[in-house]
């Protein structure tokens, strides 16, 4: 009988819970006018509410070896 009570118990938290996630889900929907990514500044200096901002590439070319394992002891 206990084992029975727990079975019924666990799959009615489960029912429960996928109840609620498809409401919130579907309660909180995406807007469809929202852009897909976000805008993308250029390399450059921008001036941002008071503030200057100086972007430059993040990525830079170099000589180093490239790495061939990644095991660490």
């Amino acid at each position: 009988m206990r084992v029975t009570a727990l079975k019924v118990g666990a799959t009615a938290l489960t029912l429960a819970t996928t109840v609620l996630s498809a409401l919130y889900v579907t309660s909180h929907l995406k807007n469809p006018a929202a852009p897909l990514q976000p805008t993308v500044l250029r390399s450059g200096t921008t001036t941002l509410a008071g503030g200057t901002l100086t972007l430059g590439p993040s990525v830079q070319p170099s000589d180093v070896q490239p790495v061939t394992s990644t095991y660490a002891s």
